[in-house]
């Protein structure tokens, strides 16, 4: 099926980039607080994981040859570099909340041959849930469920064959998440040329229309009929 682009924005999806040369994994440490989930505003319903509270403390493992910037946390935080999180102000970006300090209390490197070092300063950071909606005609999505609530869009998901956001959707935020698909981190164009511009590491930019998530194996959906091919 090709995508009938409903817009000029290019969306990437957001991930780790594991087994990469900076590799690095982040392990909270006991005490794990955790506030209330996120709820819609319209039906009611959880949106999303618990909320990570103070203290932001935890392990570092490096895989890679050296530290990342980008390093999936649990639930829907992750932790950027102090210089990430300096430039992404200093540019105006918008999406991220937070930038709370992160104590790293012990440091772990697993790859002979990386380097030497402190580990640099982190902030924990969440992204944002945006006003950015899937288009559900235009991406290949199995749900488990059909949507009931026209807010938060929420359901639970079999497998993603790509994906694309309504035209209008979308009102600027740099990183979100989508409405439709709250378990996915969105980033504009203008996020995937900061991160080259800057050489900030390990992250994959996928192309929404790429990216495939399959975890049962159970293969694209069958294509509607009614959208042109």
């Amino acid at each position: 099926m090709a995508f009938d682009k409903p817009s000029l924005h290019r969306f990437f999806e957001l991930k780790e980039d594991l087994h990469g040369k900076f590799d690095t994994q982040f392990r909270k440490t006991q005490p794990v607080n955790t506030g209330d989930a996120p709820r819609c505003p319209q039906c009611g319903d959880v949106i999303g994981m618990r909320t990570w509270l103070p203290p932001y403390r935890g392990e570092l493992e490096v895989y890679g040859e050296d530290f990342g910037d980008f390093i999936e946390a649990s639930g829907y935080d992750f932790l950027i570099s102090d210089r990430m999180a300096m430039a992404f102000r200093a540019e105006g970006l918008a999406g991220l909340l937070g930038f709370h300090p992160v104590e790293v209390v012990h440091l772990r490197r697993k790859r002979k041959g990386s380097k030497s070092g402190a580990a640099p300063r982190y902030v924990v950071v969440s992204p944002c849930f945006g006003r950015g909606a899937v288009d559900e005609a235009r991406s290949r999505i199995r749900r488990t469920e059909p949507i009931t609530c026209s807010e938060c869009r929420c359901t639970g998901l079999d497998s993603i064959h790509g994906y694309t956001l309504e035209g209008g959707s979308w009102q600027g935020e740099d990183v979100f998440r989508p409405r439709g698909c709250q378990g996915s981190i969105v980033v504009s164009e203008r996020f995937a040329e900061f991160v080259s511009r800057h050489g900030f590491m390990n992250m994959r930019l996928i192309p929404t229309e790429e990216f495939i998530w399959d975890p049962l194996c159970l293969g694209p959906p069958v294509a509607n009929p009614e959208i042109p091919t």
